[in-house]
């Protein structure tokens, strides 16, 4: 097995919406960056993991930086440039390609892997930008308080890679970084006697861990698609959570996150409605009525007829969260073991869907349902990557609590106002069933501002988060977990540690000094990113 050696100014360990996002900005500012991801596509949960941004009623209008507009941006660009569109879908100003009720921009995950591929293009033909991939971390060195060097092993028989940088940045799906480093770092739960939370148990659960799940998408055609039987599937067909009143996880039924009463939802596939009529605004309306609606990420309606044979369904739903374990500091072994089940429960989930599923006519199975692993980029159809709620955690300078962002507590006054905040973001605490035998928590959030301290451990220097990874509790994380959020995370990241390099100055010390951070958040401004909501911003 051969070894390479790599030097740089900052090493980015996880090529997704944060990790691309702490490159960029570094690589803008001058600094040479080495970017790093495990999976065939760059991109995180926009793209190996499948799932469409989560985002605010406002996107169109403010609240995310420029870098992510620019991301929007490009998306629509390329169906409005390639893509057949009918008349009134190309002449939409907020074109939602897949006219989904979760997103205002539900679309296939690979057109944003080219995006995001063209947006590093400059930096990787420039060299400032250099991209290894297809490996994970496997250890690290450190001299005192810093991270001097990390190395990456390759997932598919190539060379190891060391990397020696001044500035590291963990955007790893699950703070990978953080045990190699000797970081300190808080999982689950923490109890309400640390963190005061209304909503915290009275003592701590560093076990009790958001779902995982594996998604996937299908098409409904002619034919019989029916997947031979998943081997996992007599135990998923029959298997029934407290959480789920005795239902079947495998069913339309599932608890309301926001009232926990069982509801039924309904699933009809290409049911024939007006795509640009879809107001996908989820402060008026969940969406998630039509499971097909739902998170649909191709309205065949929107283009030009026979183009496409059907619409697109991406599944992520209650009945494939996998919370039997989860996969943060166990084994390799026992992590692999994991995953592979919670592909087992999604397979499960189709297979159920094909063979057993009620269906509005009073028949039983959707046969016509076909995966397509084209659209994932995985010949097994499923997305490449497990869709990773939350991650170890940073014992960080500030840590957010539910004190600080829950309507409940804040009311009128809204989300606490950081001196340091380096971003804003908006989304309800959204916290799915645990595997501490939780339901979910969904409450309330005032629009928010990330601060600096949260992206600082507490005692290691040169190591700054850049996912959900950042200084928030178990209950927090459900607000500042999702797409918009992480990516300014990470932008904020890799500007600093940019800004460190040039200006000499610590981390730790911009964050702390006034005259200081004022320097660097002005650079933050001047590059498109909002540190405070406006007025018309709300809670709900």
């Amino acid at each position: 097995m051969t070894h390479q050696d790599l030097q740089t100014d900052v090493l980015v360990v996880g090529a997704g919406l944060g990790g691309i996002a702490a490159a960029l900005a570094a690589a803008d500012r001058g600094a040479r960056v080495v970017l790093t991801e495990e999976h065939p596509w760059i991109g995180g949960q926009l793209t190996s993991q499948g799932v469409p941004p989560d985002e605010h009623p406002w996107v169109e209008r403010f609240g995310v930086t420029a870098r992510y507009r620019a991301l929007r941006d490009g998306i629509r660009d390329v169906y409005r440039r390639r893509y057949p569109l009918t008349d009134g879908a190309r002449d939409w100003a907020e074109l939602n390609p897949g006219a989904g009720w979760v997103s205002k921009l539900c679309h296939e995950p690979r057109v944003a892997v080219g995006v995001l591929e063209e947006m590093l293009a400059p930096h990787r033909s420039s060299g400032r930008i250099r991209l290894v991939e297809r490996v994970r971390p496997v250890a690290a060195t450190t001299d005192g308080d810093r991270v001097t060097s990390v190395t990456l092993r390759s997932v598919v028989g190539g060379e190891d890679v060391t990397v020696t940088a001044a500035y590291t940045v963990d955007a790893t799906e699950t703070g990978e970084l953080l045990p190699l480093t000797g970081t300190e770092y808080v999982t689950g739960f923490e109890s309400r006697h640390e963190t005061g939370e209304p909503s915290a148990p009275d003592e701590a659960q560093p076990d009790n861990v958001q779902a995982l799940s594996v998604c996937f998408v299908v098409e409904h055609t002619d034919g019989d698609h029916t997947i031979e039987k998943p081997e996992r599937y007599d135990f998923w067909r029959t298997y029934a959570p407290a959480a789920w009143g005795g239902e079947q996880l495998l069913s339309w039924t599932a608890p309301n996150p926001r009232t926990l009463a069982l509801e039924k939802r309904s699933f009809t596939p290409n049911p024939g409605d007006d795509p640009l009529a879809v107001d996908a605004d989820q402060s008026k309306n969940a969406g998630d009525g039509n499971l097909w609606l739902f998170r649909r990420i191709a309205a065949r309606d929107l283009h030009e007829p026979g183009f496409y044979e059907s619409d697109l369904c991406l599944v992520n739903w209650p009945s494939i969260d996998y919370f039997l374990g989860h996969v943060l500091d166990v084994p390799r072994e026992e992590e692999e073991a994991r995953i592979a089940d919670a592909r087992q429960l999604s397979l499960s989930m189709l297979y159920w869907m094909q063979t057993e599923a009620p269906r509005p006519d009073g028949g039983t199975g959707f046969p016509g349902l076909r995966l397509r692993p084209d659209v994932t980029g995985n010949p097994d159809g499923l997305a490449q990557a497990a869709y990773h709620r939350e991650s170890r955690r940073i014992r960080a300078v500030t840590t957010i609590t539910e004190n600080d962002v829950s309507y409940a507590v804040r009311g009128d006054r809204g989300a606490t106002r950081y001196a340091d905040s380096v971003g804003v973001g908006m989304y309800r605490i959204d916290l799915h069933p645990s595997t501490g035998g939780d339901t979910y928590i969904d409450v309330p959030s005032t629009p928010f501002e990330i601060p600096l301290g949260a992206l600082l451990p507490r005692r290691t220097t040169n190591l700054l988060a850049g996912n959900k990874n950042i200084g928030t509790t178990h209950i927090t994380n459900g607000c500042y977990r999702l797409h918009p959020v992480e990516w300014n995370v990470g932008e904020a990241a890799g500007h600093l540690a940019a800004h460190c390099l040039a200006t000499g100055r610590t981390p730790h010390a911009v964050q702390s000094e006034p005259d200081l951070l004022a320097d660097y958040q002005a650079e933050l401004v001047a590059s498109g990113v909002e540190l405070r909501w406006p007025d018309e911003a709300h809670p709900y």
